[in-house]
């Protein structure tokens, strides 16, 4: 018996329509998996739904069956999975021959995400590994940024203590300029106001900052200034918005 192939499945950043930012190669995939490793089962469960792939009935769309959730398998992979628990969420894949979605919150499956474990795991089984095509927020504020785009580094969260927070910002400013490599950082939603506030005190006014808001929705917001420009202009409405930050 062959194996399964694990896919990586993005979804969209927002809740909005699938069909709008996925190609419909990714829909093919879908329809034919009954298996989905994902990072949150609910949000999971809604994203197929958008996406057309299962409903609460069998009902025939697309010309084919979109099959009942009852007939699919999902298994959680998050941040309290123990190491333990990842290959067995192979095994499926190696004793049964059955292929396999991962699915995160939102944007692309291992990036900034724990699904990288899963991906690490199946390589270490021999099992084939697909990445489908989808928007990372990531690469999506970088294009946009008017940033270097041949060096970057992407370096997730900012410590929370405010004397560590400002002592690496002063640390990733000094990389940005010295190294003319663009500094990419992401924060908590509720948190996104105060980081902002906070790079407009600590940073050089020369700096660039890019700011970039709800990616591939309708009230997207992108933006590109220097700190002593930003500090000119009312602050943008970050609270509760996913939201990508750049220094270059």
């Amino acid at each position: 018996m062959s194996t399964g192939t694990l896919y990586l499945v993005p979804c969209p950043i927002d809740d909005g329509d699938p069909e709008k930012v996925l190609p419909a190669a990714n829909f093919e995939v879908m329809r034919e998996l009954d298996y989905f490793i994902v990072e949150n089962v609910r949000s999971a469960r809604r994203f197929l739904s958008r996406a057309g792939v299962g409903t609460a009935e069998n009902v025939k769309k697309f010309d084919t069956i979109v099959k009942k959730f009852d007939t699919f398998e999902f298994v959680e992979l998050n941040e309290h999975t123990r190491p333990e628990e990842v290959e067995k969420m192979l095994l499926p894949l190696l004793n049964d021959g059955r292929s396999a979605g991962v699915i995160s919150e939102a944007g692309v499956p291992a990036v900034a995400d724990p699904g990288a474990d899963i991906v690490a795991a199946a390589h270490r089984k021999g099992l084939k590994v697909i990445p489908l095509v989808g928007p990372s927020s990531i690469l999506l504020a970088l294009m946009a940024s008017g940033m270097n785009g041949q060096s970057f580094a992407f370096n997730g969260y900012f410590p929370v203590k405010p004397d560590q927070r400002a002592k690496a910002i002063k640390h990733f400013e000094r990389r940005a300029v010295s190294e003319h490599q663009s500094q990419i950082f992401i924060e908590t939603p509720y948190r996104n106001s105060k980081l902002f506030s906070e790079l407009l005190t600590t940073c050089s006014p020369s700096i660039r900052l890019t700011v970039a808001a709800d990616l591939t929705a309708p009230d997207e917001f992108i933006r590109t200034a220097t700190i002593a420009d930003w500090r000119k202009t009312s602050p943008p409405d970050l609270q509760k918005r996913p939201a990508i930050f750049i220094l270059g």
